[in-house]
């Protein structure tokens, strides 16, 4: 399977906004997606998943409020507005199709390369 590829990552303040974006195979999106993350010296966790089609959404604790998943299955993208913006958001950001399991979400398809997102203080 092909891997999807994420962009739209760069270096903003505390406070400021970005929105990611991530393109897969048909095949590979036809799925629940979802965005996770991996900060410095830490183990990737999650951030936000969508339904296919649903509108179904939930959020990481520490993301709630903040950031909005949404999806274009037309142009097989999904993307994370990320508003307010802190430190503690600095990680390289994921995407992939999903399971969610008994709350526990996990991707399950090929990983991308990511896309580096830095918030200065």
């Amino acid at each position: 399977q092909v891997q999807p590829v994420e962009s739209g990552g760069g270096l903003v303040q505390a406070g400021g906004s970005l929105r990611l974006s991530c393109t897969a195979s048909d095949e590979f999106f036809k799925y629940a997606m979802g965005w996770f993350r991996q900060a410095p010296g830490k183990e990737r966790e999650f951030v936000a998943f969508i339904a296919y089609a649903n509108g179904n959404t939930r959020y990481a604790d520490a993301v709630k409020g903040r950031f909005t998943i949404s999806r274009d299955n037309a142009k097989n993208t999904l993307y994370l507005q990320m508003n307010s913006l802190k430190p503690e958001d600095t990680a390289v950001y994921y995407c992939n199709k999903i399971v969610n399991r008994g709350g526990v979400v996990s991707g399950w398809g090929s990983w991308g390369q990511g896309t580096q997102v830095t918030v200065s203080s």
